[in-house]
């Protein structure tokens, strides 16, 4: 089958579509409105790891594909058992049968479960794109931040790019204090032993360069929650440059699905002084 392209004329994000506002706005207008140009050529891998979301997981596929950039989606689904693998089997189906050229979406299964960051390891030895994003399954975060984040990508001044719940101009969702502080120690620390100055780094939103992640990824030793500190530790051993930009935040409580919990606060704590002391 013939893959035709779409007119590109006026998507979002195109040469042309930023030459034409740049013309109306003027350069200096469209830096401060977020306005840039992503090369037609670039791909930008999204690494969803899934874990009985049965609810969401067609509901966020559809969001992160409506997003105006081309994209690879790789699902991993870590061995659900809430209906959400026949979904899954069911959207790889429906891809094979109806290949979009903006959207390439790959599944893979893992026959046992192994945590959120086995799932991330596996994603992202199947990605091949310019840039490597994780997004979680459920709906807490909103792939229209993505051009956000990839700017400084994009641009040429970033290798990494921490999407943060906590800078404060973006909407998040009021829910448990404990957590935001839990967050907030978590963080301190990490930045006490890796002297970075993050918001939040225990954010889902992590970004990579092709070679921030191909430098990264075969070391990952963490095959749960333990991932975001391990991930924060290796960026900043490498020296990357880093950025951090707010996104949106429309948390989950217990009883919507949410499964982090104290364990993997003190699991945490580990990784944290685990990874500043060896690689």
């Amino acid at each position: 089958m013939t893959l035709v392209e779409p007119d590109s004329a006026d998507r979002p994000y195109s040469v042309s579509w930023y030459e034409r506002l740049k013309s109306q706005l003027g350069e200096v207008g469209c830096r401060n409105l977020g306005i840039y140009a992503i090369p037609e050529q670039s791909v930008l891998s999204v690494v969803i790891p899934v874990y009985n979301e049965r609810e969401t997981i067609r509901t966020i596929l559809a969001k992160v594909k409506s997003v105006p950039i081309r994209k690879e989606i790789v699902l991993v689904d870590d061995f659900s058992r809430d209906g959400t693998t026949d979904i899954l089997k069911q959207i790889a189906s429906e891809e094979a049968a109806n290949p979009d050229p903006w959207n390439r979406v790959l599944v893979v299964h893992h026959e046992v479960n192994k945590g959120k960051g086995a799932a991330c390891k596996t994603g992202f030895s199947k990605t091949s794109g310019d840039y490597v994003l994780i997004q979680d399954a459920d709906l807490e975060y909103d792939p229209s931040d993505y051009p956000r984040l990839l700017r400084p990508l994009v641009e040429g001044r970033a290798d990494v790019v921490f999407g943060s719940r906590f800078l404060g101009d973006q909407e998040h969702r009021v829910l448990y204090y404990w957590h935001y502080l839990g967050n907030t120690v978590l963080t301190t620390l990490s930045n006490c032993f890796t002297n970075l100055n993050l918001t939040d780094m225990e954010t889902c939103y992590k970004v990579f360069s092709r070679e921030a992640i191909n430098s990264i990824w075969p070391t990952l030793k963490q095959n749960r929650f333990g991932i975001e500190p391990e991930l924060t530790a290796k960026v900043a051993r490498r020296r990357y440059r880093i950025y951090e930009l707010s996104v949106s935040y429309d948390g989950r409580t217990y009883d919507q699905g949410k499964k982090i919990g104290w364990k993997d606060g003190v699991q945490a704590l580990w990784c944290i002084v685990r990874y500043w002391w060896a690689d």
